[in-house]
């Protein structure tokens, strides 16, 4: 592993700095709106990096781990999405990669690319969120479909989402993990409903999806039948690695030295960051984030070489998840009196008082509490951690 950039590696990165600035140029940056994310899409796709971390095989740009390093670095720091698409081609296309057949892959990796098919999860049920293996949605094989009938939850998007990639249990006469199938779900079938679930923070993120007497094709399981506990360990690993938060976090230390040097976050007219006992903290989670960066990099690294992420990815999810948390909780106290939430549909018409940022960054710090579940709990990973790597 090299630490330093080579002259390829930094003409990439003035590369991708050039295209931010071509697309958003100083004084108009990403706003997060529709029309933003797909003039971004279209720009991505014209330089062939919509999908970065595909394979060339699949279309992917052939990128290195220090290019696909660079590039989280420089989209997180000017606040564009690094990708375009959702679910489908961070969590999904990787298990179609390993285990769906050349039409399967035919059929849907198109969709992801371009962007037109919107992937979300079907994974947690009610009492089956951490011990995923006691999922009890079931597929009955009736000819050439299966019959699905159950209930998912916390499913991100699903009400904006085109398909699922479902796990669904078909038999229960083996141990848990082994009677699980991995189905594709077309969220217009019959039988699909969606619920929405406001979460703290005020948003529609989250929805409780039910399936009654759902029909999906047999041609829509990924694999064998039985086996979609192992296809589901790899979709995981990659998601976790996605949860380091670590580009996230590069900005968060930013924002809050700024947020920290003014007057509104301390009594006064005095300054957080002058306060000893804040500074410190920061400073010691700039230390521990920089740490976790090079733990980041070392998995890319392996990644790069074929190997999957493994227990790291747990590792980097526990710690990640652990400094987002500490950090958003140092925004909310350099937002003070302002920290208070505003919900337009609550609070109707009125002005939110304070600066944008601290609406911003208070938001984050209530999205922030369910990262620690989210993907696996803190008890699933250190389990994990203390089976795969501590051996015990």
């Amino acid at each position: 592993m090299h630490l330093g950039f080579s002259a390829e590696e930094t003409a990439f990165r003035d590369e991708v700095r050039a295209l931010i600035a071509g697309v958003f140029p100083p004084g108009a940056p990403f706003d997060g709106s529709p029309a933003d994310e797909a003039r971004w899409h279209q720009a991505l796709l014209a330089r062939g990096w919509a999908v970065n971390k595909f394979p060339v095989a699949f279309g992917g740009p052939g990128w290195t781990a220090a290019m696909n390093f660079i590039w989280e670095r420089e989209t997180a720091a000017a606040g564009v999405p690094a990708q375009v698409g959702g679910m489908g081609p961070g969590m999904l296309a990787p298990v179609l990669f390993a285990f769906g057949s050349p039409e399967q892959q035919q059929r849907f990796l198109p969709g992801i690319v371009a962007d037109t098919t919107r992937w979300c999860q079907g994974y947690s049920e009610p009492g089956a969120g951490s011990d995923l293996a006691a999922l009890r949605t079931r597929a009955v094989r009736e000819g050439e479909a299966y019959v699905v009938d159950g209930e998912k939850v916390w499913t991100s998007g699903a009400h904006k989402a085109d398909w699922m990639f479902c796990l669904t249990r078909t038999a229960t006469e083996a141990k848990p993990q082994a009677g699980i199938t991995f189905l594709l779900i077309d969220m217009r079938s019959p039988g699909v409903t969606v619920r929405p679930i406001i979460s703290i923070d005020g948003r529609h993120a989250f929805n409780r999806v039910t399936f009654d007497a759902v029909r999906v094709p047999v041609e829509n399981r990924i694999g064998e039948e039985g086996q979609g506990w192992t296809y589901a360990k790899g979709l995981l690993t990659h998601e976790r690695t996605g949860q380091a938060f670590v580009s996230l976090s590069l900005n968060l230390t930013r924002g809050i030295r700024i947020a920290a040097s003014t007057e509104i976050s301390g009594s006064q007219g005095a300054r957080l960051i002058d306060d000893p006992g804040f500074a410190g903290r920061l400073a010691l989670l700039e230390i521990e984030l920089r740490a976790l960066e090079m733990t980041e990099l070392r998995t890319l690294w392996e990644v790069a070489a074929g190997s999957a992420p493994g227990a790291q990815s747990s590792m980097l999810k526990l710690k990640g998840t652990d400094i987002v948390q500490r950090l958003t909780e140092l925004y909310v106290e350099c937002a003070g009196p302002y920290a208070a939430p505003w919900f337009p549909e609550v609070d109707g018409a009125a002005e939110p008082l304070g600066p944008a940022w601290a609406r911003r960054e208070v938001t984050r710090y209530f999205e922030g509490r369910a990262a620690s579940i989210a993907g696996g709990s803190d008890e699933i990973q250190r389990n994990i951690m203390a089976k795969h790597v501590l051996k015990i």
